[in-house]
């Protein structure tokens, strides 16, 4: 079931995304996100679980600044034991749908360009996304951003 997240769910996130390799310091900000987000401080920001008798997956969208309509993909994630059993499709569909019903106009998602994130890159692909650009370096010497783009008008 795919459905907005709690502060109940906090822990059960932080050990999500420590399962799938976040380090330490991607970690705590990640903690820090949440509790920006559930104090409020980022009203616009939407945070999703994928609930299946406990959190296995999670979505987290927030609106480009300065733009109209232009939303990105910051984090989808799931649980390593549940992989490739479509939930990340289910849950970047769910996101999408709900941009789009709302009127908003494109989803960015930006990801590494390194060898070892082909799979990511090529799930964007097979999920309809359009690599936009490339900033070679970005993250760090030898590791370029590719950022990938979908128009949700299409989708209405």
């Amino acid at each position: 079931m795919i459905r907005p997240i709690a502060p109940d769910d906090t822990t059960a996130l932080i050990a999500l995304v420590e399962a799938i390799g976040f380090e330490p310091h991607e970690t705590e900000e990640l903690a820090l996100m949440l509790a920006d987000h559930f104090d409020g401080k980022n009203s616009q920001d939407i945070w999703l679980t994928d609930d299946d008798d406990g959190l296995v997956g999670v979505a987290y969208v927030a609106p480009e600044r300065m733009t109209d309509g232009t939303w990105n993909l910051y984090l989808i994630a799931v649980h390593p034991d549940r992989q490739r059993q479509g939930r990340g499709a289910a849950l970047l569909a769910h996101v999408e749908q709900m941009l789009a019903a709302r009127g908003e106009r494109v989803l960015l998602v930006e990801t590494s360009g390194l060898e070892s994130f082909e799979y990511v890159r090529g799930f964007y692909r097979k999920s309809g996304y359009d690599e936009e650009a490339r900033i070679r370096e970005f993250y760090k010497a030898g590791e370029d951003k590719i950022v990938f783009r979908k128009a949700l008008t299409a989708l209405e």
